[in-house]
């Protein structure tokens, strides 16, 4: 085979394995993943299991939730940059409602690495973002051991806090459309099985709504 022929072969074949006709050599390999044993550390288990009995069958438990999956950004077209800043952080538990699994409050168990210049400025715009979206934000300082009742009784102060007081009828003839008590940008009109009503247009992930007179 000439030189010209092995360079033709070479250039084709690299073009059918950018088009996916050919497999790398990369395909051909296992993945190099494999099972963490560090899931939880041995404080966070240990706390894991007296929040479970502290909270009962009141909420559902989720550790290490993304901030991402928790929260949204109301105009996401102007807030890429704040949305990026939550991609890879997390929270250490989430108690959710055990029916509708709605986030009701976060948990961060603090232990000497908190301490630390970054991780206070990183515990800190956790909070802004837990305040700013109106979610009980609670923190612990990780121990040898936990108080069952001393864990509930925290639980149970905020547990009112965030509800929503209902929303006032707006006539659909209104020059500007209501707006959202939780993105604060303007509602849109949308129809169900029940007639027209003002919705966020962040839906799914704000389901807020305003009746319409």
């Amino acid at each position: 085979m000439s030189a010209t022929s092995s360079n033709k072969s070479g250039c084709l074949g690299t073009l059918f394995k950018l088009l996916g006709f050919a497999p790398s050599s990369s395909d051909t390999e296992p993945f190099p993943f494999r099972l963490r044993d560090d899931f939880l550390s041995p404080a966070e288990i240990s706390f894991y299991h007296v929040l479970l009995s502290a909270v009962g069958d009141r909420f559902t438990v989720c550790p290490k939730v993304n901030l991402n999956d928790i929260f949204f950004v109301s105009r996401p077209d102007k807030n890429q940059a704040a949305r990026n800043r939550i991609s890879r952080k997390h929270v250490d538990f989430l108690l959710c409602d055990r029916r509708s699994m709605r986030p009701c409050m976060g948990i961060e168990l603090d232990d000497s690495s908190h301490e630390c210049e970054d991780r206070q400025a990183r515990d800190a715009l956790v909070q802004r973002v837990f305040d700013a979206a109106g979610l009980t934000l609670l923190r612990f300082a990780a121990q040898r051991a936990y108080s069952i009742t001393e864990v509930a009784s925290r639980l149970s102060l905020p547990f009112d806090r965030g509800v929503t007081p209902p929303s006032l009828p707006v006539s659909a003839d209104t020059a500007v459309a209501p707006s959202c008590p939780k993105c604060g940008i303007p509602l849109v009109i949308r129809s169900g099985g029940h007639g027209r009503f003002f919705g966020c247009s962040n839906f799914p992930r704000c389901r807020e709504t305003v009746a319409i007179s």
